[in-house]
């Protein structure tokens, strides 16, 4: 549904370390890189993007405050989902939920959540049954 989505930050080396250790067990790397902006993918193609500093729509008043928001990466099994999350704390993210099922989503759900150093709050999620 979506081809790729920017998440702004304020410390653009702090957070480009943390992603790059954080989604690496979820075979997610570097790219692509352009000044103070990164894009992560499976491959050759970004689908997320790190920047941090305003792009061409931002008014100074909106760049003034980064509203957290929730990025759930899709794991390929519940290894990679405890992976995840060992590798986000060590990268210095906070832990928000650790990995486990989560039923109150549906019976299949295992997830974990980590609060990056900007406080979005990223999951790594797999579907599937154990």
């Amino acid at each position: 549904m979506l081809d790729h989505l920017t998440v702004n930050v304020r410390d653009y080396a702090r957070s480009k370390a943390f992603y790059a250790q954080a989604l690496a067990p979820l075979g997610i790397t570097l790219a692509m890189e352009y000044g103070e902006a990164c894009g992560f993918g499976r491959g050759p193609k970004p689908d997320l993007w790190i920047g941090g500093r305003p792009s061409s729509f931002h008014t100074s008043e909106q760049w003034a405050t980064i509203t957290p928001i929730h990025l759930a990466f899709a794991a390929r099994s519940r290894d990679e989902v405890d992976a995840f999350h060992r590798a986000a704390l060590a990268a210095g993210g906070r832990d928000f939920g650790a990995p486990g099922p989560r039923p109150q989503y549906h019976p299949n759900y295992y997830g974990a959540f980590i609060l990056d150093p900007d406080g979005h709050n990223i999951e790594a999620v797999y579907h599937a049954p154990a």
